[in-house]
């Protein structure tokens, strides 16, 4: 009887340690079931690479921020105002109604350069909000994002032509975006977009594991009294961290316009969910000092299979929203149990 109860009680554990990855995978193969082309037709997983790939960079941004066990409400509005920023400095000669009439030759690494500028100094401003005047993340990244929503709408309402979707990009800064090469032997277009995700997926793991700038951002995050007891200098680690995803939220931000073809009030809206949500389901503790790039990198690429997955069965789009709301619920109070146990 004894032997019974305890092979039950480890079946139980079992089920809550790993019930976020048997429901993820029960959904994923509910989509294959509903239509099997999801995963045979190739041209199905470059999509969801492709899609992956500047939410990737958002989710790299805000996951630094989650091991500082804090968060980020603002990344989907600081992506959209610089989105509009790039989108508006590099719309073609030959469009009839540029927000700038004057500039006559786009040149892109300016509008690069003003994307991170910008999303830099969005991750400062949270940061010293943070690390200077104490607020929690949470309301530090609030008031940030309700300011730089008021700011795009305002800038948008500029345009000289009037209020009206950004667009008409440059023939070259398109092709940057979404271009890409022949994969030999098929038509299938491999793009662009997810090498520099690569790219940014490397250069972050290569922060967390290999600088002093890692070492300390995992040490705060954990415990930060101790951090601070053994020397690290918490407030300029927590500063760096944000601006590091202010930059990673600006780079998306440049990418975004164009992959969309165009940029709204509307762009950017709910990104910094899904890259809390992302981080999460890749492992990222909410309570800070866990987590590791490749786990986020997987976790957007569950996470967008999964969104690409409801929508190409044809799912209302308001279920979808139910899913992955009750997945967050679901990833943080797991997180939570594996804590108070480890307790």
């Amino acid at each position: 009887m004894e032997n019974t109860n305890k092979k039950q009680f480890n079946f139980k554990e079992f089920i809550l340690n790993n019930a976020l990855i048997i429901i993820i995978a029960a959904l994923i193969v509910g989509i294959i079931i509903v239509d099997p082309t999801f995963i045979t037709n190739p041209r199905n997983i470059i999509n969801i690479l492709s899609q992956t790939a500047t939410r990737l960079f958002i989710a790299l941004g805000t996951g630094g921020l989650l091991i500082l066990a804090g968060t980020d409400l603002s990344a989907g509005r600081i992506v959209g105002f610089t989105a509009a920023i790039a989108g508006a400095l590099l719309q073609s000669p030959d469009f009839a109604q540029k927000f700038f009439p004057n500039i006559q030759k786009p040149s892109i690494l300016a509008g690069l350069f003003a994307a991170v500028a910008i999303g830099a100094a969005c991750g400062a401003f949270n940061g010293f909000g943070v690390a200077y005047l104490k607020l929690h993340a949470f309301i530090a990244s609030l008031g940030v994002q309700l300011a730089i929503f008021g700011i795009l709408q305002l800038f948008i309402a500029a345009n000289p032509y009037g209020p009206q979707p950004i667009g008409g990009f440059d023939e070259k800064y398109a092709n940057i975006v979404r271009g890409g090469f022949t994969i030999p032997g098929t038509e299938l277009q491999f793009p662009y977009l997810i090498i520099y995700a690569a790219i940014a997926s490397v250069v972050m793991w290569f922060i967390w594991n290999k600088t002093v700038l890692g070492k300390n951002m995992f040490a705060v995050g954990g415990n930060p009294e101790a951090a601070e007891v053994s020397g690290i200098n918490v407030t300029r680690t927590i500063m760096i961290v944000f601006i590091i995803s202010g930059i990673m939220y600006g780079l998306s931000g440049f990418l975004e316009g164009p992959r969309l073809g165009s940029v709204t009030t509307t762009t950017g809206e709910a990104y910094d969910l899904d890259a809390i949500e992302a981080c999460l389901i890749g492992g990222v503790s909410f309570s800070g000092g866990i987590g590791t790039i490749p786990g986020i990198v997987l976790g957007s690429i569950i996470l967008q299979v999964i969104n690409y997955g409801l929508l190409y069965i044809g799912l209302n789009s308001y279920v979808q929203i139910i899913i992955k709301g009750l997945l967050i619920i679901l990833t943080v109070a797991l997180d939570t149990r594996k804590r108070i146990v480890k307790k």
